[in-house]
């Protein structure tokens, strides 16, 4: 009789009760999962892309279809409150319907221009098997910005989400099977790092996509390496944000403690760093020590709550030991900085800004997966741009201003992949999601993304001889 392998086990960061229990796939199983994704792929390259595209549009009305099991699931699991968590579920559905919507003109035939004799065009043909490695705090719109594209091009994927959310890639397979998808074309894979590491072995995987944590992508690129295998890694930020002499006070505050605190910080693109022009120092944190409190724990499952749990159980000491290095080296926590809890449950932390913290606090250079954020004075352009330059990574960066002169020329200066004027925490579809420095490698998104998702075949045509 063969013994059982390991279980994975889920607790409900708000209860403390187990959500589910999952058996992780031994190796063999994972082998089959490939198995089936590259049988899977081989007949879906040969599929009209406009088939494709009926598909993913379909993927997402099975997906709206079982809106609330869905979100119930990801709150459950992460702790992300219920109408959040219904949010993400609609912002999904829109995002692979825009990808759908540009396929076709994305991924045409790109034609050069006539020459005596000759035809030339490049195609693009699909990779072949993708392995995607989705994180817990956005576990469908992180999935999505891979899973939908990569299907749109002809490929297959092998979806893998983190410990804490694994139901999440049950979802998304029975969604696009219900769509229609032949069997393996969307696998859900729930395992162990070392046995995905061997699934990045296969030689059928073409491409491994991950989004989380530097250590992560550290990890699975080393496994990619050992192929030289393409990898697209979307890693952590510390992203900042500068209202300017010329700002919208009243706007920046509430969306930038909006961009600080929304899904209890957890974000690789919510603002951490926060620099305000002099002019406006004082009133901006006023400002922001009133908008904090809208954000206050509770039962994510409730209605109307601001402030869920933090899904994992060392989030609040790491947090805790950030604020407390800041305190002891001079700085002044303007709210928050401890843990707390709704009726003696839940991993909350209570929605923090902390100032003066010194420029080299892990506080300012660390990643902080919470409801924490530092807030400084500055007094000019120049300042705050060395200050918002002053990191290792470079996911996003945000300017505050009246002026769209300002804002573009500062964001020419920025060392981060994209550049929000008067908005932040957000992602559009249209755009490429990409991260400078430390904060990834490759892409995702717009046709960009698309084409990333495949490789390009030219033609070089002698079409007269005579």
């Amino acid at each position: 009789m063969t013994e059982p392998g390991p279980i994975l086990r889920v607790d409900d960061p708000f209860s403390g009760e187990i959500v589910c229990e999952l058996p992780l796939a031994s190796e063999a199983e994972a082998m089959a999962c490939v198995d089936r994704a590259a049988a899977a792929q081989r007949a879906w390259a040969r599929v009209p892309l406009r088939e494709r595209v009926e598909l993913v549009r379909r993927f997402g009305d099975a997906l709206t279809a079982r809106r609330e099991e869905v979100a119930r699931d990801i709150t459950r699991q992460m702790g992300k409150p219920i109408t959040e968590a219904r949010g993400e579920v609609g912002t999904c559905v829109a995002r692979a319907a825009h990808m759908a919507s540009i396929a076709e003109e994305s991924l045409a035939d790109e034609r050069l221009p006539e020459k005596s004799g000759f035809e030339r065009f490049i195609a693009r043909e699909p990779l072949g098997v993708v392995v995607d490695v989705a994180p817990w705090n956005y576990p469908l719109l992180t999935a999505v910005n891979v899973v939908a594209p990569a299907v749109l091009a002809g490929n297959a994927v092998v979806l893998k989400h983190a410990s804490r959310t694994p139901l999440c890639a049950g979802h998304f397979a029975r969604a696009f099977r219900e769509a229609g998808a032949p069997e393996g074309l969307v696998e859900a894979l729930v395992a162990g790092h070392e046995v995905v590491a061997k699934v990045v072995a296969r030689p059928e995987v073409a491409l491994a996509a991950l989004t989380g944590s530097n250590a992560a992508g550290r990890e699975i690129h080393r496994a990619a390496s050992q192929r030289l295998l393409p990898v697209v890694l979307e890693l952590g930020g510390k992203d900042a944000a500068y209202v300017a002499e010329d700002a919208d006070l009243a706007f920046a505050v509430a969306n930038v403690i909006e961009g600080a605190f929304y899904n209890a910080g957890q974000s690789c693109c919510g603002v951490k760093r926060i620099y305000v022009h002099a002019r406006w120092y004082a009133d901006f944190v006023a400002g922001a020590l009133v908008s904090a409190r809208n954000f206050t724990p509770g039962d994510p499952a409730a209605e109307g709550t601001t402030l869920g749990p933090l899904a994992t159980p060392e989030a609040p000491r790491e947090l805790e030991a950030q604020v407390g290095e800041a305190r002891a080296r001079g700085a002044r926590v303007l709210c928050g900085g401890e843990r707390a809890a709704v009726s003696g449950k839940g991993r909350f932390f209570l929605p923090t800004l902390v100032e003066g913290a010194p420029k080299d606090a892990a506080i300012v250079q660390e990643e902080s997966f919470g409801p924490v954020a530092i807030v400084e004075r500055v007094k000019d352009d120049e300042e705050a741009l060395e200050r918002m330059n002053a990191s290792r990574y470079g996911l996003s960066a945000s300017v505050w201003t009246r002026s769209e002169e300002r804002a573009v020329a500062l964001g020419r200066e920025l060392a981060t992949g994209t550049v929000y004027m008067n908005r932040c925490d957000f992602l559009d579809p249209a755009l490429p999601w990409v991260g400078w420095k430390q904060s990834g490698l490759g892409l995702s998104l717009s046709r960009h993304g698309l084409l990333a998702l495949t490789r390009p075949k030219s033609f070089h045509l002698r079409v007269k001889t005579g």
